[in-house]
């Protein structure tokens, strides 16, 4: 074989596997999913396709909603959003999106919304709510059984508080306006944690603006906690109060980076590490 000869087979082969690269990866990541076999009452509506990835069950958005609702499906491909309206509820579902929103409400799913082959795949359980479903998993058979509720969501301006969004989104906003989401939640869990607890205020407001053993948090004191809140701080602010939580219990919060004290870290449990603050028990 020539040289000449002996490259053109190399570049031939180089190209092949070029053209083939995309299947192939497609077919490695398919044998990480578990498949899940889905039953809507005891029926089985999807067959192959809920799939386990990353302890995350995920299902496709058309395949379930059209079998457990009579609803109209649309798609955005700008935006890449699917919006599903069904018996007065409008849900929408965005592509890299870790929630989906239901009539102004937001149902986080830790999962990111995934496309996968071409079909819109969401965690199951805050789409399950979002269509008024209950989940029941069987540990045994390694199943997902749905039962249809009579409920639909209640919409946003009667769920929510608005003076508790008001400042929660706020102080969200103040001290973490530049965080990822998972830490905007997080402290959001600090202070309905707080509200919670006995040893402060009861209110959202109250815990804000708690100076009894001193200043509790720095926005409070500068102003800062008035600055209008970003999308994403009002969309943390509604998962709080949703009740979702990413630490259980957390009371206390701080960036090490610039705190000027560290009677935090010197006198609780240290929980974890968001972004740049540390979160303590």
């Amino acid at each position: 074989m020539t040289k000449r000869t002996k490259l053109l087979s190399i570049l031939s082969l180089l190209l092949v596997g070029l053209m083939i690269m995309p299947m192939t990866t497609f077919a490695t990541q398919k044998t990480d999913y578990e498949q899940i076999p889905l039953y809507l009452e005891g029926k089985e509506i999807i067959s192959g396709e809920a799939l386990l990835i990353d302890s995350i069950t995920y299902v496709p958005l058309r395949r379930l909603s059209e079998n457990a609702r009579d609803c109209k499906i649309t798609y955005n491909d700008n935006t890449k959003t699917a919006t599903v309206s069904y018996n007065g509820s409008v849900i929408t579902v965005t592509t890299g999106k870790k929630y989906i929103s239901v009539n102004g409400r937001y149902f986080y799913g830790i999962g990111e919304v995934k496309n996968i082959n071409g079909s819109l795949y969401v965690p199951i359980r805050p789409l399950a709510k979002a269509l008024g479903l209950d989940v029941e998993w069987n540990a045994q058979t390694r199943s997902v059984n749905l039962i249809k509720e009579k409920w639909t969501v209640e919409d946003a301006e009667s769920y929510y508080n608005a003076d508790e969004l008001y400042w929660l989104s706020r102080i969200i906003e103040a001290e973490s306006g530049g965080e990822i989401l998972e830490g905007k939640i997080a402290v959001g869990n600090v202070v309905l944690n707080r509200v919670a607890s006995k040893q402060y205020p009861n209110t959202i407001y109250g815990v804000i603006f708690d100076f009894k053993h001193g200043i509790q948090f720095t926005p409070a004191y500068t102003g800062t906690i008035y600055n209008k809140p970003s999308q994403e701080s009002i969309i943390a602010a509604k998962m709080c109060l949703e009740g979702y939580e990413i630490i259980p219990d957390v009371l206390f919060f701080f960036n090490p980076r610039i705190a000027t004290s560290s009677w935090i870290s010197q006198n609780r449990p240290f929980a974890m590490r968001i972004g740049l603050h540390d979160f303590y028990y």
